[in-house]
Order: C-alpha cells, then structure tokens, then sequence
C-alpha cells in the first residue's frame, strides 16, 4: 500500500497523550513535546492555525506530590484535586515551548452537549484565534461529574475540532499508526497508512490501552477519528515519541495512518446530535417507517412507531432502530415527545396527537433536521 500525502489543511487541532507529556509516569518533561511544539511553530509561520489539546494533569499532580507511578484506582476526588493542582503546572510547562500567548481552555461534556455552551465554546476559540493565541485544551476534570465526563482527550480533540472549525485533527500516540493487531502483542501486526472509512472491521482490530496511566487507548483513537472524519476533518494517527515522524508531517508527509475524511460530512447541528448527546432511550419503528427515513428523507410521524424503551423526555436524543430480529440503526434525533406521550400516540396518524393529548406542539415525533441517519 502506497503511503499517502498529508492533505492540505489550514487550521488543525493537535492531541498530545499523557504518555508523551509525563513520559514513565515523572511528572512534565519536554522529552517528546519539543518536535510538536516545533510542528505548530512551524505551521503557524506558513500562516495556519493551531490548537492544543493536552493530557497530562494528573499525572503534573501526582509528580507534585512526590508520588511517582500511573496513579491506577484513583477515585473521582482524587482525580479532581490531582488535576487541579496540576493544570497549572502543566499550562506552564507547555507556555515554555512557544513565543507566543497561550490560552487555557477547560471543557466539560456538559459544554459540549449544551448547545448554548457549545456555541459559546466556539465564539471564545474562534476569539482566541482571531487574537493569534495557542488555545490549549483539557477536560475539566476538577468540577466534571463521572456523568459529565467526555473521560478521555483522544474524544475530546475530536469534539474540539468540531467546535474549532478545523479541517485536520493530529493525534499523537505511542505507536507509528494503526495496525491489524496491538504491535505491543503481534510482532505480526501490520500497519496501515491509510484508512478509507471506519467499520466495525476496523473496530474490532483495536483493544484496551496498555497503559494504566491513560484513560484511553486505540479505540479512542478510533473514535475519535470517527466523531471527525464524520464532519469532513481528516485524521492522522502519529508516533509523538519519534520526532522526525512530527518533522515529516510538517513537510506535508504521512509517517503514520491517515484516516480520510467522509464525502459527505454531517453539518454542524447534525453531528452535535449524532457525537455530542448522549443517546436517552430507544423508538421501535415498522419497516415502512424506516424506509421513509432512509430513503425519502422524512420526519419521524408516530404511525410508524411500534414499541419504546427508556424514559425519555421532550429534548432528549433518542435512538431510531427498526423492528426485527435485533436493533437494526437507523438514525438518532431529538424528540418532541417524552416516552409517556409517545405510549398513548404511537401507531395513531399525527391529526390525532392533539385529540389524544389535548395538544400538539408539533405533527411528528423527529424532525428531519433534528435526525441523522446512521448506517446499519
């Protein structure tokens, strides 16, 4: 297989994992970050634009603390004060690296699926931009619930990169790309440069981490190449520990695995649904009403409903699947009904909501915009 070129792009989000920040669990060290500071230097002199989503907190508190080791079985309180005693520590270690100002940015899954934080999110990173400052990206892990947790960076890059615009999403790892197999386990693993769209088959080559400090391994970063890729931002899995694979992607070259974007990328809105809510329950419909999803574009009517699960309410996003032997996806929206309405309308004709309920607030159940089809 032919190693790709890397695609041009104009703004980029660049993921950089705890393994590189606090390499064998020391505390910061510039060890593996010098290169990628000098790839976002560099890419800013061709006049691209750049944000930083970094790791590394806990791992800055735990070396503060004279406590050395992945720190494995922390709980949610221990991990709260470890981060906020060490985001500072770690904003400074970075602010060392480059000559120009750099902003802290701290996000919460509750930022991202509150589409008013969301937005704001994105006024105050595009600000950030304007004004030629490095944002710099970390969850919040201080006053994040297990609830609120996006509980990984690899994710949140993703999501970030959404927020920001950017047409490319650089994830930094420990191994030179994605294989058929953990190269750490298969000395017969075979690495891929490129891959063309990810399916379950891809899924199913990658496993755990196999390091107990990250929160994440490659199927994060599977992830979140999908979240991205889905918008329309090309993803690059690099080996962050070997500096020259950082130069190479600075000469427009692909050292690592390429993750193509799609050919028709979700909007805005449409990937939000899709990636950023969290999925409340469940709408059963007949095949009729799956087909007029899938392929004639339309809305969700509860004549075609035949079964609920969850206790959804009004607003929450839901998953559409069709009846049959095993959940079939069709698509996630957000519903105008909460599953209690939606028991005493389902299977009826929409002129007969407002009978039923004494009200309509609206004829369907999902909303064409509010829907996203998914692949089976």
């Amino acid at each position: 297989m032919n190693t790709p070129e890397l695609p041009e792009w104009s703004r980029a989000v660049v993921k950089v994992g705890s393994a590189l920040v606090a390499p064998d669990d020391q505390g910061c060290r510039t060890t593996h970050l010098l290169p990628i500071a000098r790839f976002i230097t560099e890419s800013r002199r061709q006049g691209k634009e750049a944000l930083l989503v970094s790791s590394g907190a806990v791992a800055a508190g735990l070396a503060e603390e004279g406590r050395s080791g992945p720190g494995t079985g922390l709980s949610i309180p221990e991990r709260q004060a470890l981060a906020a005693l060490g985001q500072p520590l770690l904003m400074a270690h970075w602010r060392r690296l480059f000559d120009v100002s750099c902003a802290q940015v701290l996000l919460t899954y509750d930022d991202l699926q509150r589409r008013s934080r969301f937005v704001n999110a994105k006024n105050t990173i595009a600000e950030l931009l304007d004004r030629g400052t490095l944002p710099i990206v970390n969850e919040n892990d201080t006053v994040a619930t297990e609830e609120l947790q996006v509980g990984d960076n690899d994710n949140l890059a993703a999501y970030v990169a959404g927020v920001a615009e950017a047409d490319l999403l650089v994830i930094c790892s420990d191994v030179d790309g994605l294989y058929t197999a953990d190269p750490h386990d298969d000395p017969d693993a075979e690495h891929l440069p490129e891959v063309e769209a990810i399916t379950d088959e891809v899924y199913d080559m990658v496993g755990p981490s196999h390091r107990a400090v990250a929160t994440g391994g490659m199927q994060t970063k599977v992830e979140a190449a999908e979240k991205a890729t889905d918008r329309g931002i090309d993803t690059v899995l690099v080996n962050g520990t070997k500096g020259h694979h950082l130069d190479a992607l600075g000469r427009g070259e692909m050292p690592g695995t390429l993750f193509r974007r799609a050919e028709r990328p979700l909007s805005a809105r449409k990937h939000w649904v899709l990636h950023a809510l969290p999925t409340a329950g469940r709408i059963v419909v007949d095949q009729g009403a799956a087909d007029a999803l899938r392929h004639e574009g339309a809305s969700l009517l509860p004549s075609g409903i035949v079964a609920l699960e969850g206790r959804f309410v009004r607003g929450d996003a839901v998953e559409v699947v069709r009846r049959g032997d095993g959940p079939a996806r069709v698509a996630k929206g957000i519903t105008q009904y909460g599953a209690a309405d939606l028991e005493r309308i389902q299977g009826r004709q929409s002129h007969a909501i407002a009978e039923v309920l004494g009200g309509a607030p609206a004829d369907y159940v999902i909303h064409r915009d509010d829907l996203v089809l998914v692949e089976e």
